[in-house]
């Protein structure tokens, strides 16, 4: 009996990878970033400029809140009242965006909303993550983890595939991939086939984060709430005291901080390069999407057991590793050129490359996201884990801001979207040098 009520357990943490991808897939990255930038800001480069700068902001007020929340929440015991507060945000935010009409002249509320549902998700996701030490021996967290992350991917493929067949209209002739109008009578003219992705992002978390709130497993309650916020903060102001003498821990958030602010670069910037420097249209956009979850979800999946057999901190150099050489790729590519190099006018040569560059970013990317997490459990101390996944994430956005703001800088000075993701080549390159300092948990032993 006990067995079967881990694996329900397991199975409703993977139900919030499920849930929350497509703000990341098709918010983030794939459809309503490009959609920003190319038909409600004034100009692509413009657009690049205003989502990076409201990238940034949110992950300042993030790097502040996220340990915060995690030390309070440790001290109270339950997660899953403060996963619901998050859910709640998540949700309006992402339903907010269908207001974003072509040319609107409410960019400022646009992005508000936007940032407050990216923050609920990645809030919510520091207490999911934290949950992951209780869901089985170390000995499997890798592959529980791999898979939750794959699990995830596969969510965001389907929620993809259902926008580009049935709603995500051609901006040339208001078709969807399959080549029929927009289904519930939506709007072609208007872009309410595109903007219905706020819709259908809020109704899926909704429909699929009830598995987790039914099958996972609480915290039983330690204090109340008012009792928590002390002891909570308390502990926290400790807890950074003694980071300098837990060197592992610190040099680890170091790193991670690094390249995963560089993978956020690519995440946010990767669909809005396609449409300003690929020239291409949602739909393809959209397929390279497709593509790229594929390769994650694959790669994930065989990720956690790689990182099983070799551990987390060399399947995260190896991801960091491929992720500089993708990105050195795209920076040198455009329609005209490879490294310099003309291409034949008409020819799909840049095209091949970014669809492979897509698929390698979809792959490492996501092992590296899976790994890194599994790699905190065994930086962290067992009896605060809400409150180290707080710190994880406070690092992860406490130069949230970097990247976006490098991107910004490089952009509105070269007034080039290609010379503009140039800074995230760099970021990733110090988090790969400064993980050489962190010990794996066989050195531990």
């Amino acid at each position: 009996m006990a067995s079967t009520t881990n694996r329900k357990s397991i199975w409703g943490w993977y139900f919030y990878d499920w849930a929350s991808q497509p703000y990341n897939t098709l918010l983030i990255t794939f459809i309503f970033a490009p959609y920003f930038t190319s038909a409600v800001a004034e100009n692509s480069v413009e657009g690049q400029a205003m989502w990076a700068r409201m990238t940034w902001m949110t992950g300042m007020f993030l790097a502040v809140a996220s340990p915060i929340f995690g030390a309070i929440a440790d001290s109270a015991g339950p997660r899953k009242p403060w996963i619901f507060v998050f859910s709640v945000m998540y949700v309006v935010g992402a339903a907010y965006l269908w207001n974003a009409v072509p040319g609107s002249s409410n960019i400022v509320m646009i992005l508000l909303f936007f940032a407050i549902g990216m923050a609920g998700m990645e809030l919510s996701q520091t207490f999911v993550n934290s949950m992951l030490p209780t869901l089985a021996p170390r000995s499997e967290i890798g592959k529980i983890s791999g898979s939750g992350w794959a699990f995830g991917y596969a969510g965001g493929v389907i929620a993809l595939f259902l926008m580009l067949l049935f709603f995500a209209e051609s901006e040339e002739t208001g078709l969807t991939l399959i080549g029929i109008s927009p289904l519930l009578g939506l709007d072609a003219e208007a872009r309410e086939g595109t903007r219905f992705v706020s819709i259908l992002t809020a109704v899926w978390f909704v429909v699929f984060m009830i598995p987790f709130f039914f099958w996972v497993k609480d915290e039983t309650r330690r204090s109340n709430v008012g009792e928590a916020v002390g002891k909570g903060l308390s502990e926290l102001l400790e807890t950074l005291g003694n980071l300098p003498n837990n060197r592992s821990l610190m040099i680890y958030l170091g790193s991670s901080m690094f390249y995963r602010d560089a993978l956020i670069g690519l995440y946010a910037f990767g669909g809005i390069y396609a449409s300003g420097v690929m020239g291409w249209t949602l739909i393809n956009i959209g397929i390279f999407g497709i593509i790229s979850a594929i390769t994650g979800a694959i790669f994930c999946y065989i990720g956690g057991f790689v990182d099983q057999a070799i551990g987390p901190k060399r399947v995260i150099a190896i991801s960091v590793s491929v992720l500089i050489l993708v990105s050195i790729l795209i920076v040198g590519l455009s329609r005209e050129a490879i490294f310099g190099m003309p291409v034949a006018e008409g020819s799909n040569l840049p095209n091949i490359m970014f669809f492979i560059a897509g698929a390698c970013i979809g792959a490492a990317g996501g092992v590296l996201q899976a790994s890194s997490r599994t790699f905190m459990v065994d930086q962290a101390d067992p009896e605060r884990m809400t409150e180290a996944y707080g710190l994880y994430a406070m690092t992860g956005k406490a130069t949230a801001f970097l990247a976006p703001g490098l991107i910004d800088l490089a952009t509105s000075l070269s007034g080039s979207q290609r010379v503009g993701v140039s800074p995230v080549i760099g970021l990733f390159a110090i988090g790969l040098i400064l993980l050489f300092w962190v010990r794996s948990s066989k050195e531990y032993r």
